[in-house]
């Protein structure tokens, strides 16, 4: 099980995920911030990333919050 930090903006024009230097990570989602749309793009893009499910993939907290934790469970 793996846990990143990640800082978000919803409401972009593309979606993005990136790692930054100091090993946090920058997404740019185009989901608004409604209905938990952009947390479900959010775990589509973590897990697209790493490669896993996105069943293997949780908001740990900050849900509603645009600085989060995600938990990524690797196999």
């Amino acid at each position: 099980m793996s846990v990143i930090q990640v800082k978000v903006k919803p409401g972009s024009r593309a979606s993005s995920f990136e790692e930054l230097e100091d090993g946090s990570f920058h997404a740019q989602l185009k989901a608004q911030p409604v209905e938990g749309k952009a947390n479900a793009e959010l775990i589509a893009l973590v897990a697209r990333h790493f490669k896993v499910p996105k069943s293997a993939v949780t908001i740990k907290s900050g849900a509603s919050a645009r600085l989060k934790l995600v938990s990524i469970a690797l196999s």
